[in-house]
């Protein structure tokens, strides 16, 4: 009966050395957490490795518009009220401008429907010193590219214009910005061309209606 008693006893006893056993072997031991390090480089970096910012480049990007050490950042296109990048602003080209004969020059070069008395004319000078100082007679056929030397004293005897002026022409056949500031005698060309924004090579259409200033 003792022996019964000493089995029963016995087994009881290693029954609950295995319960307690199995029951430390259920529950996983504790792992310590890793202390986190702290980069250096990531504290000054306006970015991580992975791509949000650091608490140094959040300040400075909230303080300033941008993270620290880096680029502008441009602002989201989020809604209303959003700042938005300044764009550049294309600067329309603008055709280059004749200008006017400035005052009597030195030389002139004449052109296509031109002559000595139109130049005299243009200029307030008289058209018989002009030609004398070139050696030119009235009546001659003046060429264009003749080089005529313009006095730089006197002034034309009588009316310079030849037309009343301001008005309108239109553009016949074969004419040119020069032949027309001839035909109303103290016009420049130039200032002609500039007057109705033509630009070189100053060419005309037939029908064209000007401004004569």
């Amino acid at each position: 009966m003792f022996k019964k008693i000493a089995s029963i006893l016995t087994l009881a006893l290693g029954a609950v050395i295995l319960f307690s056993a199995c029951e430390r072997r259920a529950v996983p031991a504790a792992t310590p957490l890793a202390t986190p390090t702290i980069n250096q480089a990531d504290t000054l970096s306006p970015a991580s490795q992975n791509g949000t910012l650091t608490a140094v480049a959040l300040e400075s990007l909230m303080k300033t518009g941008q993270p620290a050490g880096g680029t502008p950042v441009a602002p989201a296109v989020t809604g209303e009220g959003t700042a938005l990048p300044p764009t550049a602003t294309p600067t329309p080209s603008q055709p280059p401008v004749s200008t006017p004969t400035p005052g009597r020059p030195a030389t002139y070069t004449l052109q296509a429907g031109e002559f000595p008395y139109c130049i005299a004319r243009r200029f307030n000078v008289d058209p018989d010193e002009l030609l004398a100082l070139n050696g030119l007679s009235d009546g001659q056929i003046f060429q264009p590219g003749l080089v005529l030397k313009i006095p730089q004293t006197g002034s034309f005897p009588g009316d310079r214009a030849l037309r009343p002026h301001p008005t309108t022409y239109t553009v016949a056949v074969n004419d040119t910005l020069y032949s027309i500031a001839c035909q109303f005698g103290d016009v420049d060309p130039f200032y002609l061309a500039s007057y109705n924004n033509i630009v070189a090579p100053y060419v005309l259409q037939t029908g064209k209606v000007l401004n004569i200033p």
